[in-house]
């Protein structure tokens, strides 16, 4: 048996180049098959999942997410690179799957402040994070870890609700996090936008807005123009709430709302954005128990497989 088709390369710790192949219904599911370690020293980015749904305001179950979209990205984990990249994003960058988040659900309240402390872990080695939830509540103790590293973030937020909904004190809310990061400044509004957004929200609290229709209707270079103009150079952070895709391309999830936009149109938005300085990601508000047919965990796996993309053209940029 060649070295590419032996079975299982999320085990064996010499696995680390090249996107290699395996059947894509067997094996064990890392996201894109790559190696597990729990301790991402030496990797340039680690996979985290964040199995968390305790802050919905709809339907629950984006805690099976994670585990989802790391069997759908079975189906992407095939020789020749993804499509939109000229390259294999596996063969410029080391990238581990850590596993999930450990954290008791018994005290929700606790919640962010363990994920804080465990991100700041793995990204204090060094690495970029890729994390995978989870509702989008979760993008909070990232933000706090990444902002503590980084300084204030650019957010980069493809989504269908604004999430930035004013309430005095922070509470386990997905819909209002946002609103306290901006308060908190671990993001900078002023270098900060949200596209997908078909949602009503009054107050952008400062953040740019390139709606659903505006994003459906623009060629996608020139709205990945637009967010790029917008972000400039500094450190960004990219968070991407699968409910930006209209129901019709991801039904499982927890708050789906018409109207949105296409994978193949939120594909070539993200793709286009090479280039950009994102220095954290998150991919959120996967519940499978809605899914149908692999549909909305395949469109995230595409997704995830596209950020580390991003990540490998920045890294393909920069000065060895």
């Amino acid at each position: 048996m060649s070295e590419e088709r032996t079975p299982d390369r999320a085990f064996r710790p010499t696995a680390t180049r090249g996107i290699g192949e395996e059947n894509w219904f067997a094996g064990a599911t890392s996201l894109f098959r790559r190696r597990y370690a729990a301790d991402p020293t030496g990797a340039d980015i680690a996979i985290l999942g964040v199995p968390f749904d305790q802050a919905v305001s709809n339907r629950p179950g984006a805690r099976f997410g994670p585990r989802a979209i790391r069997a759908a990205s079975s189906n992407l984990a095939w020789p020749g690179g993804p499509w939109r990249w000229p390259f294999d994003p596996f063969a410029r960058l080391d990238v581990v799957d850590t596993g999930d988040l450990p954290y008791d659900t018994g005290d929700p309240a606790a919640f962010a402040a363990t994920l804080q402390v465990h991100a700041a872990r793995l990204i204090a080695t060094g690495c970029r994070l890729l994390s995978l939830g989870g509702d989008h509540f979760v993008s909070y103790g990232l933000l706090k870890a990444h902002a503590a590293r980084y300084g204030p973030l650019a957010l980069v937020q493809f989504d269908a609700h604004s999430d930035t909904w004013r309430e005095g004190t922070p509470r386990l809310d997905h819909g209002t996090m946002f609103f306290h990061a901006v308060e908190e400044g671990l993001i900078d509004p002023a270098r900060s936008v949200q596209v997908g957004i078909r949602s009503g929200n009054s107050e952008t609290h400062g953040i740019a807005i390139i709606d659903a229709d505006a994003a459906t209707d623009a060629p996608p270079g020139e709205t990945a123009a637009a967010i790029a103009a917008r972000v400039g150079e500094g450190p960004a952070y990219l968070s991407f709430d699968i409910d930006v895709l209209d129901p019709a391309f991801a039904p499982g999830t927890g708050t789906p709302v018409c109207g949105g936009l296409s994978t193949n149109k939120a594909e070539r938005i993200l793709c286009a954005l090479a280039g950009l300085d994102f220095v954290g990601m998150d991919l959120v508000e996967v519940a499978p128990a809605y899914d149908h047919a692999e549909t909305t965990a395949l469109a995230a796996a595409t997704m995830a497989l596209d950020m580390i993309g991003l990540y490998a053209a920045r890294a393909r940029q920069s000065p060895q």
